[in-house]
């Protein structure tokens, strides 16, 4: 009982007093629950989220120096062990022929101009021979001071050892950069091949540009946790053993210094050591952010507060007044706006929806209205057409049994003609009942003219089945004959199909000014100057917009001395669907 009477009270709530109990739920118990958040733990977040960035920034350095040190491995076993360039060496080295061993020489370099260009990575490159303490093939000028016995040692292995961080021996370039030593599989000399890291490859290492970065100060560590490079060699001096490289500390305090370690996969690791002072500045940073947002947060809850019912149930009672006068076209038209842009433009919308639909009832009243005018218009036009049928069907007998051939062909095609005029009411008929019709009206017109002219009718064949209304052809070729053809004129009638149906009229005859072509086309006094079938051209167009809507398109292009085109672009209909 309790449940269900708790139930039918929050039934009975008013919408509004729901927004303003949503509000109190989910606005304003969090944000006092966030007020109540100590010190301690937004310290620790901050500590954690700043310890965990320095990590991942270690993790990402450690990962990308692992990835240059392995392409340095990579090229210094290709040019040490590759048996094209070891061979080059050493027939270089035995050739006394100075022509012959310039060759060898130039092959030898033109193969390490495109390992280093495949390789945009790498940096200066060159061949090392240790007794004559000499290089060759280099790449890039090569300092004059160059010795390989001065260069920091960040680790030896069995077959190669790497330098750095150091100053490049490259003459253009005074980045640090990691270089690395290999020995050269030959045998008649100690050869080694000497190759550094490119121009930006550390850059991001010692060249930060992150605020919290470029405070901080870089160690590196060889396997044995001795410090191969120092930005801060008063306290953590070169050659010497970094304090926590024994433990497995990732992170820790030392003097006045916070320090995070990273260890690559090969053993050695990275060091980033801040200022403490550094550290509470950003944890300030943080402070202050926070607080920001917290005077932020509380100005828009009130803010909410104040202008909820204006924002939210305002707004949805005057949607809700719109949509019940949808149905009523007798309401006056409201124009009363929120001051809400979103919402008066949904308003908008609402109101212009409604004063469409009700626009379509109209347009639809009236297409029917018109609809039934054309059916009124069309059986005007077959005045008595049984009868005459009749008359004309036994003027054909009498013809054909006096032998009048002429008579006879001249009644049939119009007593077709009239047959296909008789059609039901309103029905639809195809385009090649539509080219039938127009032949036999062409063949009365040949008989009663005194003039010659030429119809040429081209139709696609996959068009012949389609659906279109009666009589949109024949009034269009009658008035070329009429107004346009003379003695040895012609029309060319072309259907095509592709996405619509394309239907085009063309005539050579004298043409038609624009004022004439407005005047046929619109002027209702035409209509009572009816010749030939008495169809004209305004019955095609009202018959083409009852039957397809906006959907068909009808023009005529006409220029005085140069004939008429007449163009139209129906739907494509498979059957009697009009």
């Amino acid at each position: 009982m309790n449940f269900k009477f708790i139930v039918n009270r929050y039934r009975r709530i008013t919408f509004k007093k729901r927004i303003i109990a949503i509000f109190i739920l989910s606005v304003l118990i969090p944000f006092i629950c966030l007020g109540w958040i100590s010190l301690y733990t937004i310290n620790s977040i901050l500590t954690n989220k700043v310890g965990s960035s320095i990590q991942s920034n270690l993790k990402q350095e450690i990962l990308g120096l692992e990835n240059t040190l392995n392409n340095l491995n990579h090229v210094s076993q290709q040019l040490a062990f590759g048996v094209g360039n070891n061979r080059l060496l050493e027939l270089m080295y035995y050739e006394n022929d100075p022509f012959i061993k310039s060759r060898y020489r130039n092959d030898l370099k033109s193969d390490l101009n495109v390992l280093t260009f495949s390789n945009p990575n790498l940096g200066l490159t060159f061949y090392y021979f240790e007794n004559k303490q000499e290089y060759d093939f280099e790449n890039f000028p090569v300092r004059e001071n160059f010795n390989t016995n001065e260069l920091p040692i960040m680790e030896t292995y069995p077959e190669i050892t790497y330098y750095g961080p150091h100053k490049s021996n490259n003459r253009s370039n005074n980045n640090l950069v990691f270089s690395t030593m290999r020995k050269v599989n030959v045998s008649h000399d100690n050869i080694y091949v000497y190759i550094e890291t490119g121009f930006n490859t550390t850059k991001s290492i010692f060249e930060p540009e992150d605020d919290i970065k470029k405070s901080r100060q870089l160690l590196i560590l060889n396997n044995e946790g001795k410090i191969t490079y120092s930005q801060n060699e008063a306290l953590f001096p070169v050659n010497s053993v970094f304090p926590f490289s024994g433990g497995k500390e990732s992170s820790g305090i030392f003097e006045q210094y916070i320090w995070h370690k990273e260890v690559s996969n090969q053993g050695w690791s990275i060091v980033s050591i801040f200022p403490k002072g550094d550290m509470n500045l950003e944890k300030n940073q943080w402070y202050i952010q926070i607080s920001i947002f917290f005077l932020i947060f509380g100005i828009a809850v009130i803010i909410i507060g104040t202008f909820l019912s204006r924002m939210v149930y305002k707004p949805l009672e005057k949607f809700n007044l719109e949509i019940k006068t949808l149905i009523n076209s007798n309401v006056k038209n409201n124009t009363d706006l929120i001051n809400i842009p979103e919402f008066d433009y949904l308003l908008f919308k609402t109101r212009e929806m409604k004063k469409k639909i009700w626009e379509l009832y109209g347009q639809i009243e009236q297409k029917e209205k018109r609809r039934a005018d054309l059916e009124v218009e069309k059986l005007l036009y077959q005045i008595n057409p049984h009868f005459l049928m009749n008359t004309l069907d036994t003027v054909h007998w009498l013809a054909m049994m006096n032998g009048q051939k002429d008579i006879d062909k001249l009644v049939l095609s119009l007593n077709k003609l009239l047959q296909y005029n008789l059609g039901k009411m309103g029905d639809a008929t195809t385009i090649g009942g539509e080219i039938e019709a127009l032949k036999e009206y062409l063949q009365l017109q040949r008989i009663r003219y005194d003039f010659q002219f030429d119809v040429d009718i081209d139709v696609d064949d996959d068009a012949m089945s389609l659906a279109i209304p009666r009589f949109i052809l024949q009034p269009i070729v009658e008035n070329a004959l009429y107004h346009g053809v003379s003695d040895e004129g012609y029309i060319h009638v072309d259907i095509r199909l592709g996405d619509m149906l394309n239907i085009t009229i063309q005539d050579n005859g004298s043409g038609m000014s624009e004022q004439k072509l407005d005047q046929l086309l619109h002027d209702d006094s035409m209509d009572s100057q009816k010749v030939g079938m008495g169809i004209g051209m305004k019955y095609v167009i009202r018959i083409l917009e009852a039957s397809y809507g906006d959907q068909a398109t009808f023009n005529i292009k006409s220029e005085i001395g140069k004939g008429t085109i007449v163009s139209m672009f129906l739907p494509v209909y498979r059957g009697d669907k009009l």
